[in-house]
């Protein structure tokens, strides 16, 4: 319940707009992810309305439907009597939940929150496969792992620990004789099938866009992103279960190549991607978010671990939910006012109210039919936050690739704003205009603390080639 109505009362990021923009035109793809975020955000926003609370309505209760996941993963997973498994399943979800990728995931909508949920929910249903060798929990783990496939492409890293699991041991390559997981394995690719159509369709543009990310390594780099992962993960993370789910990690390859089928199960899901994004990281920059799909695994091997690490627990469970508790307030109310330096929340959520009332005064002002931005982000925000009459274009490439209503709007001839970072303003594109001139320089600012400073330009469109579309308004109460 508090989770939400935190996601109610903050804010939304320009990602989570521009993932809103998504859900109203839902396509089997997109040019950054698939499409599983556009389908849960229009699920709440059906049930709850446009606001932040509807967009972000399946994160928290996802966030508890794969807490009790988890619970019931380390159960069936880690050995032991039946007490102290239970107690385990509970540590490991306490854990979890005191990270600050989850308590901050669980209030938001991304990407990563379906991918969390659903590969929680891949190691919860094989769990429940080893547990009780029944057949029928390959299914759950099929349709599990193909939507997770559906959320985010590095749903794929799971693969290599899932066929290590189950080649290793004789029980589990007896299996392959039997129907169940070969069913699995079909409704997984069902389920993934109609994201590779669409690539399919559009010249494999987002699994190109996806596999083109690196950069040429060298030893300063390497040095520098391997800093920042690690940074990463000790803030995301929290420190303590930063350390005890590294500690858990290493313990799960020992124990695993002991023969223990939980163990590694365990030790695929959370050290191979961890692996993979280490090697990621000799050349280009991993995001501090990616590595969250280590962390259900991770969380299970350290509740695995012995009572000389589990009195780290409560101080790191305490610990996790204070930070958490902080970022949400910071996040909701702003209470204090502090540099970006020492607040993160600022650059994502700080301010975008009032630029907006600042964009739309200067609309006015200057008898401009329309606002557009190239920036997706700010366009999605420009079009939650300015007032209705004022129209809202987006201007880029990959709009494109959208089935938005007016993909191509007619305003050749009209005048109208443009908005442009001032941090990315090298030069705007001149394609779509003519005596395009400056008109004001904006900050985004909250609580006196500046974000992030903009430049409006004034100017006359014209269709020019460049990809535009029209940006979709909130309906009802949501707008402002």
């Amino acid at each position: 319940m508090l989770r939400l109505a935190v996601a109610g009362a903050t804010p939304l990021s320009a990602d989570e707009a521009y993932y809103w923009v998504w859900s109203r035109a839902l396509a089997p793809g997109y040019l950054d992810h698939p499409p599983m975020v556009a389908l849960w955000i229009a699920a709440g926003t059906g049930l709850a309305g446009d606001g932040a609370l509807g967009v972000r309505l399946l994160a928290p209760l996802a966030a508890a439907i794969g807490s009790l996941m988890l619970v019931q993963a380390a159960r069936d997973l880690l050995p032991g009597e039946p007490a102290a498994r239970r107690r385990a399943g509970l540590v490991a979800a306490a854990l979890m939940n005191a990270t600050l990728l989850f308590g901050i995931g669980s209030v938001t909508m991304t990407p990563d929150t379906p991918l969390l949920f659903f590969w929680t929910a891949t190691i919860w249903a094989l769990g429940r496969v080893q547990a009780s060798g029944r057949g029928g929990w390959w299914l759950a783990a099929g349709a599990a792992a193909g939507l997770a496939g559906a959320s985010k492409y590095s749903a794929v890293l799971m693969l290599p620990g899932l066929a290590l699991w189950l080649f290793a041991f004789r029980a589990h390559r007896a299996w392959l004789r039997r129907w169940p997981p070969w069913i699995a394995l079909a409704l997984a690719l069902a389920l993934v099938a109609p994201v590779l159509a669409w690539n399919a369709e559009h010249d494999w543009v987002s699994l190109i866009k996806q596999a083109s990310r690196g950069g040429q390594a060298s030893v300063l780099r390497t040095v520098q992103f391997q800093a920042e992962l690690i940074a990463g993960q000790l803030g995301l993370a929290t420190p303590i279960i930063a350390v005890l789910g590294a500690v858990g990690v290493g313990v799960s390859l020992v124990r695993g190549s002991r023969d223990q089928p939980g163990w590694v199960l365990i030790a695929g899901l959370s050290a191979m991607p961890a692996v993979v994004l280490v090697l990621q990281a000799v050349g280009e920059r991993v995001q501090a978010n990616w590595p969250g799909i280590v962390y259900p695994a991770a969380c299970i091997a350290a509740a695995g671990l012995g009572a000389g690490w589990q009195r780290w627990v409560r101080p790191a469970v305490v610990l996790g939910l204070a930070l958490t508790f902080v970022v949400w307030v910071q996040a909701a109310l702003a209470p204090v006012a502090l540099p970006m330096l020492l607040d993160p929340t600022l650059l994502r959520l700080g301010g975008w109210q009032a630029l907006a009332d600042e964009v739309a005064a200067a609309a006015r002002r200057e008898g401009a039919g329309f606002v557009a931005s190239d920036n997706y982000g700010h366009a999605a925000l420009l079009a939650r936050l300015l007032p209705a009459d004022i129209v809202v274009v987006g201007l880029e490439d990959r709009w494109a690739l959208f089935r938005l209503p007016d993909a191509r709007p007619a305003l050749a001839g009209q005048t109208g704003l443009l908005l442009r970072s001032a941090r990315r303003d090298d030069r705007p594109d001149l394609r779509d205009w003519t005596a395009l001139a400056p008109a004001a320089t904006l900050d985004r600012a909250r609580n006196g603390m500046t974000a992030e400073a903009f430049r409006l330009y004034h100017g006359r469109f014209r269709n020019g080639g460049q990809p535009a579309a029209m940006m979709p308004r909130p309906r009802g109460d949501a707008q402002r």
